[in-house]
């Protein structure tokens, strides 16, 4: 009992020192710039293809389900377009050889703190006032792990065959809504219309939306790895 005496005094004092509060306030800035840098996506891909021989650009129409006639979904729909026009598809109104159905889903689920109760008190060791690595680094709960996922479902307009199926699935502590579906849809159209064969992980950094608005060149190549390798 002394020596946990003699080990928590010299603590307690560095935590009220106002040297040691600068440091924690200095980090946490640093923290917090570096969470400001361009993020990279990385998107879960399936994909299921009948059009590997097709000659680019293919002509296509988006047909809507009812739950997606409000306005509401109208940026999603925009979203897909672009992408598409991006993978080499133009659209073509009524007559167009193809027909694409957009999905999209949102889901969000509580994380559990790997950390647990503190056996030392709120916020760290204690007696040192909440400045311990619980103080600094898990402020309040963990951030939720948010789940968004497309799909598009491309079918032959004359024969309803669907000849292409693909997906992308993404999950992190952040979310921008909706412009992050813009980086899935293209990470689910990567390798239009012959893309890699399985599962895999693409990559695409999140580009600013002013910048992707204003040319599509603004989002750069993706970087198709095998799921293995997450």
């Amino acid at each position: 009992m002394t020596m946990s005496r003699t080990f928590l005094r010299p603590a307690a004092r560095a935590a009220r020192s106002p040297r040691a509060v600068l440091w924690a306030l200095l980090l946490t800035t640093a923290v917090l710039a570096g969470c400001s840098t361009t993020r990279t996506v990385e998107g879960d891909v399936q994909t299921h293809t009948r059009l590997a021989a097709a000659t680019l650009p293919l002509g296509y129409r988006i047909e809507r389900l009812p739950s997606q006639q409000g306005t509401d979904f109208e940026p999603i729909a925009r979203l897909a377009a672009q992408a598409l026009e991006r993978a080499g598809l133009r659209p073509e109104g009524a007559q167009a050889p193809l027909v694409v159905q957009i999905g999209v889903q949102a889901s969000s689920v509580q994380r559990v703190d790997p950390w647990g109760p503190s056996p030392w008190g709120w916020g760290g060791w204690a007696g040192t006032g909440g400045w311990g690595v619980r103080g600094i680094w898990r402020m309040g709960e963990p951030t939720p792990l948010y789940r968004r996922a497309v799909s598009l479902l491309i079918r032959d307009a004359r024969t309803q065959e669907v000849v292409y199926e693909t997906s992308a699935v993404h999950e992190d502590v952040w979310t921008v809504d909706p412009a992050l579906y813009g980086v899935l849809f293209d990470a689910a159209l990567a390798g239009f219309p012959n893309p890699p064969a399985g599962r895999r992980q693409v990559r695409l950094p999140y580009p600013p939306p002013a910048a992707a608005a204003a040319s599509p060149a603004a989002v750069q190549p993706a970087v198709v790895l095998p799921a293995a390798t997450r």
